[in-house]
């Protein structure tokens, strides 16, 4: 099993859109730092998954079209737009496909590939929150759009069980 990091929206929301996935094993939500320029903690999720499933490169697609990867908004504190990395050859590797996905946006992806430094989880009451009770307002609102864009690209990776309530 791999493992890469997310963030870039609330990690409500970037963990349904990873636990919705084929290949994903487990989703970890909280809060990352990062080496480097980034030190403080900025929510997000820590994905594991079978690269026999579904590839590094294709979670990095889901994660760019999952998120506003080109908006430089105030909040990008709290919700940094970011992949987190354990290797340096996954830093290449997300690099290159950052890289490679820059042309389906029409501005400048401005996520960040960063070293992973710590991770701190959630309260266990907001674990797995869109998948305890998708009925909320906020997953009606506002995770329900992101995952009927993650089904319009991306359907082939979907478990059609965890999103079969959307149809």
């Amino acid at each position: 099993m791999q493992k890469i990091g997310f963030g870039g929206s609330c990690h409500w929301c970037t963990e349904a859109i990873f636990r919705s996935l084929k290949g994903v094993t487990i989703v970890e939500q909280g809060w990352i730092t990062s080496d480097g320029e980034n030190t403080t903690p900025s929510e997000a999720v820590i994905v594991g998954f079978d690269e026999t499933q579904i590839s590094l490169q294709t979670l990095i697609a889901i994660h760019l079209h999952t998120h506003s990867c080109t908006a430089a908004h105030s909040m990008r504190g709290k919700y940094r737009s970011a992949i987190y990395t354990f290797t340096s050859k996954q830093a290449g590797a997300a690099n290159q496909a950052i890289q490679n996905l820059q042309n389906e946006f029409e501005e400048p992806v401005i996520t960040k590939v960063l070293p992973f430094q710590t991770f701190r989880l959630n309260e266990e009451n907001y674990l797995d929150y869109y998948y305890k009770d998708p009925s909320k307002p906020f997953c009606r609102n506002i995770v329900n759009p992101k995952l009927k864009e993650l089904f319009k690209r991306f359907a082939e990776h979907i478990s059609p069980e965890r999103v079969d309530h959307l149809a």
